[in-house]
């Protein structure tokens, strides 16, 4: 995990940088990290980006205390896995890192909501899709399980076009990154997420 150090002591140092007190954190992989106008299109949520660079759920699991220490948010969004998947983990490890993480939110953050943000498709990784849809559904199950207040937020089948192929203008030239077009989405996914459960609009 210590090819993360640069990325994570980056994020330690962002507490208090913000002008305001954040209260919704987005933690998770670099398609976190890389939603560069986050905090103008998710301004209702007071967000905070806590991701970083090639993270993987693992990672989410093994840095969550170092990176949460200050905070005490009202919401959690969390985007993890993809990179777990792309690195050669079943979908059933991915589940164990995903049951790890609800391990650390139960006893960091007991009475905060989480939403969980699936895993996406990508052009890159489009070998692994049936790998995907197995993970975000074993995931899925757990949330519905714990039948409290952690939700799952489907952008899979928001990504695919008529034929259920990713839209190609929604990538980066990577086919893995998400363009302006990708995260419009994203916004929009989560905000109508927020106005529904928590009344946020």
């Amino acid at each position: 995990m210590y090819w993360y150090e640069d990325d994570v002591k980056k994020l330690e140092a962002l507490k208090g940088t913000l002008p305001y007190t954040p209260e919704t954190i987005l933690y998770g992989s670099s398609s976190i990290r890389l939603w560069t106008d986050m905090y103008e299109d998710l301004k209702p949520l007071h967000p905070v980006n806590l991701g970083f660079g090639g993270s993987t759920l693992a990672a989410c699991v093994w840095f969550f205390d170092r990176i949460m220490e200050p905070y005490a948010p009202r919401h959690i969004v969390c985007y993890a896995g993809e990179n777990d998947l792309g690195d050669g983990r079943t979908a059933e490890e991915v589940y164990i890192f995903f049951c790890q993480f609800l391990a650390c939110l139960k006893r960091r953050f007991p009475d905060v909501p989480m939403t969980y943000i699936s895993i996406k498709p990508s052009i890159t990784r489009w070998s692994l899709e049936k790998t995907v849809r197995y993970a975000n559904q074993l995931i899925k199950a757990e949330i519905e399980k714990n039948n409290g207040h952690y939700y799952y937020l489907d952008v899979f089948d928001r990504m695919l076009d008529a034929n259920g192929l990713p839209v190609k203008d929604l990538y980066d030239a990577d086919g893995l990154h998400l363009t302006r077009k990708g995260y419009l989405i994203w916004k929009d996914v989560l905000l109508q997420h927020f106005a529904t459960i928590f009344k946020i609009s």
